[in-house]
């Protein structure tokens, strides 16, 4: 095992371009003492390199860990057909772990990715061998770039792991020739961790009474508080491109305000634009950062994108920023345009 540290730490050290760097903080364990350079949220290829550097895994230590946590995702109609699980296997940052969108969910949930319950949750962590004081970066897949791992970072934020963070992005992990491997993904974790059953943060999630309550009050007087951000194409929010579930139809919330999250991210690269940028994008569209705002989308998972950049733009308070766990999936089959709850606009 101390050669396989030595040749994973390797890899981990070439040289590379010199990129922001932020300040180290320390951990003090049983273990031992270790670095971990993750002051922010998100992170850049550098920054994840030089922490898994300096906190190399080994099988003796109990020392909190740096975790790369992959949630490569796509959609059920991907045209190339290709599954999370697939491009995991084929190319992934070492020492990763995947976690499956598609399973740990609500499975009596008619909707595709509402929450899992605490219990589900934590099975999932168990099984992935992750433990609660590991700092976990999400990290998404090179052929997207940003497009689920908000989600699961979100995720694990509202069931309280304390260490978590998000690559932006894995297409410049690898375009800037850090390490990668292959192979089943069974064979990443060597045991279950004992990840305790948590509790979820529920002033973070938007359920459907309390979504439609705040649409239908919309226009009216001193309903004026709460934005609601779509993340959706402009062609779906305004109801002029049709959904990719057969029989949904497409429109909006009314009030909702449409961010592609296409709009959020480098065209090039796939990564999350730099803050002053998201500020500017969010400003232009009339979002108020003094006010409320609901993060929704197709089925919940970009709408963490929006709610990603909002934190990186530094807008609005962590706490006044939701995501409405059913978004248009669940909206658009318990509402009606009859009932003035979908809303279009050519």
């Amino acid at each position: 095992m101390a050669l396989l540290a030595q040749i994973v730490q390797s890899s981990f050290a070439k040289p590379r371009p010199t990129l922001r760097i932020l300040p180290v903080r320390t951990r003090a364990h049983m273990g031992g003492t270790r670095q971990l350079n993750l002051q922010s949220f998100i992170l850049t290829p550098n920054e994840l390199s030089t922490a898994l550097t300096k906190n190399v895994p080994t099988k003796i230590s109990t020392a909190p860990r740096v975790i790369p946590l992959c949630a490569a995702w796509f959609l059920p109609n991907d045209h190339q057909g290709r599954t999370g699980q697939r491009v995991f296997e084929e190319k992934r940052i070492p020492t990763a772990r995947f976690f499956d969108l598609d399973a740990v969910k609500d499975h009596d949930s008619p909707y595709p990715h509402m929450l899992p319950s605490a219990e589900t949750f934590a099975k999932a962590m168990q099984d992935m061998g992750i433990r609660k004081d590991d700092e976990v970066v999400v990290y998404d897949t090179q052929e997207l770039g940003i497009f689920s791992a908000p989600r699961v970072a979100w995720t694990l934020q509202v069931f309280g792991h304390p260490g978590v963070h998000l690559l932006n992005n894995f297409r410049l992990w690898v375009e800037q020739g850090y390490p990668t491997e292959s192979g089943k993904f069974e064979a990443v974790v060597e045991e279950p961790s004992h990840y305790p059953t948590p509790t979820l943060d529920a002033a973070r999630v938007v359920a459907f009474s309390e979504m439609k309550e705040i649409a239908s009050d919309h226009g009216k007087e001193g309903s004026e508080g709460v934005q609601v951000l779509d993340a959706r194409s402009k062609g779906r929010w305004a109801g002029t491109d049709p959904e990719p579930r057969p029989g949904l139809p497409s429109g909006h919330i009314p009030g909702s305000i449409s961010v592609p999250v296409s709009e959020l991210l480098d065209p090039d690269t796939g990564a999350l634009l730099p803050g002053e940028e998201l500020r500017r994008l969010f400003e232009s569209k009339g979002v108020d950062s003094e006010r409320p705002i609901i993060s929704s989308c197709g089925t919940g998972v970009t709408a963490a994108v929006v709610d990603a950049a909002l934190g990186e733009a530094g807008f609005g308070q962590p706490e006044a920023r939701r995501l409405y766990d059913g978004s248009w999936t669940e909206w658009a089959q318990r509402v009606s345009e009859a009932d003035g709850l979908i809303r279009k606009k050519v």
